[in-house]
Order: C-alpha cells, then structure tokens, then sequence
C-alpha cells in the first residue's frame, strides 16, 4: 500500500530529516509537537501539525493516546518514529498497526525480543553472532554469580536487563566486591528502568565500538551496508561517529557483514535496524541490537549513496529493498560530529535563543539541524541541536574537510560542544584511528583536551 501521508512521532533534527524524505517521495507530512516546539522547524514545514501536548516528553512525545488521535483526525496512514521516545516500544508499534496504520519500523515481536538485552543475547546466539562471555539469562543469586564471575574471570560487568546509557552497569574486579555491587546494579535498575533483573558479561578491558547497518524486507530477505566506529564517547553517548571504521579490514568486513546480513534473513527482520559489537583483539562481541534509525546513519549514507530513510518508507508500503548486497558499494569515508548545546568544557546544558546560524557548506558537508536564528532551543530534551556529516574520498581528507566545515560553524547565544570537536579531530591518536570506547574521557580527565 502506497503511503500518502505519514505522521512523524518526533521532534528536532530527525523529524525534520524524515520530512525530507517524504517530500522527496510525494509524501505528505504530518508533524506532531509540544506546546515547546510550536516554532520548530519541521513543524513550520510539514503539511500539517497538530499539538499533542506541554513540553514534558511524558505529555508529548510518549503521549500515545495523543499521538494516535493526531494521526486519524488528520487522517495519516503511516507513523515514522524516528529515534528515541517511542521508536523501540513494540506496545506502540502493536497499537499503531492495530489502528491500521502502517508502522514504518520493524515487526513489534523483533523490536520486544532485541529491547530485553537477555532475550537479545539469546535470539543473538541462535542466529549465530559472536557474544561476550557470560550468563546464559539472569542472575538467580550471588552463588550462581561467583561460579559464573570464576569461570569466565575477573573483572565481569553486570548490566541491567532494561534499559541502557550506563544505568544498572557495574564493573567488579574482584570476588570481594561481587555481591555489593550486583546489589547496587540491581537496585539502579529497579529505580531506572522497574526492572531488577541483571545479568553478567566478562569485561572487555579497553574495546571499540563497531556496528553494522542491517535492512530487511521481512520477507526473509536481508542485507548489510557496512560498519561504524562510534568509539568516541562519553558517559555511554557517542560524540563522533565514522564510517567505515580505520581499523576494520575488507576481510572483517566482508565476514562480519555475511554473519550479520544471514542472521537478519533468517529472522526474516523487517526494516532499518543496527547490531552492535564491541571489538577487541581482531574479535567482535554481539552487545545489542537498536531496531531503529540511528544517529549516525548519515555516515552511511555518505559512502553507500543509500537513503536509509527512503528505504525504510519502501520496506514499510511493501515495495521491498531497492538493491541487493551485491549492488552495494561503498565509497571513501564519512565523519559525523554531534553538535550540542552545552558547555565543551563542563558539558553543562547550554538551551537558550539562537542569535546567529550559520551553518557550513560546500562539497560534500552535511548539516542535519533544525536551527535557525531567532529559534529558542527548549530545555526540555536532549540537548542535540545539528549533525556535521562530511565526506571525503579518504579519512585523511574527509578529517581535512570536517576541519574546515568546524571553521565555518556558528552557532552565536548559547555554548556549543564545537571547540570541543575541533580538539578531538586534531589529536594524533584520533588521527591514527588509535582510539577506543575508554580514550576520550581518559583524554579528557588527564586534562589534554
């Protein structure tokens, strides 16, 4: 079924790139908002708006009621979530399909199965990607916990069931903090997610990030578009992402790509969706799946020519993928700087009115932002406010050209994370690839920044 006007169920940059999308295909827009957002440039653009809520995201944003009141009174037949908010709640995709509207994401039961990080690791196992060493589910008791923690050698890390960004996560070194510490885990994710449930991993000592961008057309069809490297983060958050990765081979690629693209065929995945690995040694380690658009997924783009969220509206009307894995080639090298409003020194929140945009252009620069002068950036969300994407034909001259576009930035009213990035892309070790999960607040707690 074509899609002829889709409600977007979010906000900021990624509202405002999916609207793109739709109107490049002859879709119409629905855009929906917090009273906060009433100025936001993506509802200034879309075909039609509705107000969903005041500014806190309970009210809004995760109203679901509201939402799908807003997609039948302006008579939307699609719902595109984006990412964040509702992106990753199988309830809401049920109840949005049950409202027979098409969801524009991946079927509820894979979205439920990969949300449980135990029944990922699980599903993860079956369809044949390598795991970390760890429990097979929960931890019943601190006994189980030790005979586990001896068997696969201190230190082990214990996570949270639910949830993510470092919440529920503890690492012990040794057996004598063992029991306090899978307490403490276990009571921050109670309070966090109202989920107790824990699990334990080994510890990878200093690992990067590396994942894979999957699509499938639910229909048993699957392919992969390369790797990532997001190991440049900060409290669990990534702050640069690149594409593909200056440490991964053809030969890895090319492996881990097939490993990937059969497990997502044969769980015959419907959509855009992301495995993620911790890499280290030469060995990658499955840590989770995102059934969702990413951030980064810019990056991709940028190499593969690919737009990840056209490809998404094709999957969901039933058009199926638009290429094969064999007509997949990608090209050169992409960074993507997420650009925040915040302190680059204290990371302080840093929401205010924008005086003065000016964003960077020329070849191959990218800036996803809805900004604009005399925009007021609300407190009230996550303080993101632009992506930088650039392309160059090799990382050394895409990092010569991410130079020049951080040059050209302004963003004048409020403090931007821009030095902060500037830094980071003239370091030696960043410039060799030389860098891990760890590096940047090590960089940063040694005072080098």
């Amino acid at each position: 079924m074509a899609i002829k006007k889709l409600l977007i169920a979010n906000r900021g940059e990624i509202a405002l790139r999916i609207h793109r999308a739709c109107h490049e295909m002859g879709i119409q827009t629905v855009a929906v908002h917090s009273t906060a957002d009433a100025d936001a440039m993506h509802v200034r653009l879309a075909d039609e708006a509705v107000c969903i809520g005041p500014p806190p995201a309970t009210d809004s944003y995760l109203n679901v009621p509201n939402i799908i009141s807003a997609a039948e009174i302006t008579h939307a037949d699609a719902v595109h979530p984006g990412y964040g908010f509702l992106s990753e709640n199988a309830q809401f995709a049920e109840i949005v399909e049950s409202h027979g509207l098409i969801w524009v994401g991946p079927k509820p039961e894979h979205i439920r199965v990969m949300g449980d990080k135990i029944e990922a690791k699980r599903t993860a196992e079956k369809l044949g990607l390598p795991l970390v060493p760890g429990s097979p589910g929960p931890l019943e008791s601190t006994v189980e916990a030790r005979q586990l923690a001896d068997e696969i050698g201190y230190p082990v890390l214990i996570k949270a069931a639910s949830g993510g960004g470092g919440r529920g996560m503890k690492v012990v070194n040794d057996p004598e903090h063992l029991e306090t510490l899978m307490m403490q885990a276990s009571s921050e994710a109670k309070a966090a997610f109202g989920d107790a449930t824990v699990y334990m991993e080994k510890y990878l000592g200093d690992p990067k990030h590396i994942e894979f961008q999957i699509f499938g057309d639910g229909e048993g069809n699957a392919i992969h578009i390369g790797e990532r490297d997001c190991s440049v983060q900060r409290r669990h958050q990534k702050v640069i992402e690149e594409a593909p990765s200056p440490v991964i081979t053809p030969e890895q690629r090319a492996h881990m790509g097939e490993v990937v693209r059969k497990a997502m065929a044969d769980m015959a995945y419907r959509g855009a969706g992301t495995i993620e690995f911790l890499y280290e040694n030469g060995e990658f380690y499955f840590i989770e799946m995102n059934t969702r658009l990413q951030v980064e997924h810019p990056v991709t783009e940028m190499i593969s020519g690919i737009d990840l969220v056209r490809e998404q509206i094709r999957v969901a009307q039933g058009d199926g993928l638009s290429v094969r894995q064999d007509d997949i080639v990608l090209h050169g090298h992409a960074i993507e700087c997420r650009i925040n409003a915040e302190d680059p020194e204290t990371f302080a929140p840093s929401p205010g009115l924008v005086k003065n945009f000016v964003a960077p252009g020329g070849m191959h620069v990218r800036v996803d932002s809805g900004l604009y002068a005399g925009y007021k950036v609300p407190p009230y969300y996550d303080s993101m406010i632009a992506k930088l994407i650039v392309y160059g034909r090799t990382r050394e001259g895409c990092i010569l050209r991410l130079k020049r576009a951080l040059e050209e930035f302004v963003v004048e009213g409020m403090k931007t994370t821009v030095p902060l990035q500037q830094r980071i892309i003239r370091n030696e070790e960043f410039l060799r690839g030389d860098y891990t999960i760890k590096w940047l607040e090590r960089w940063l707690e040694e005072g080098k920044a």
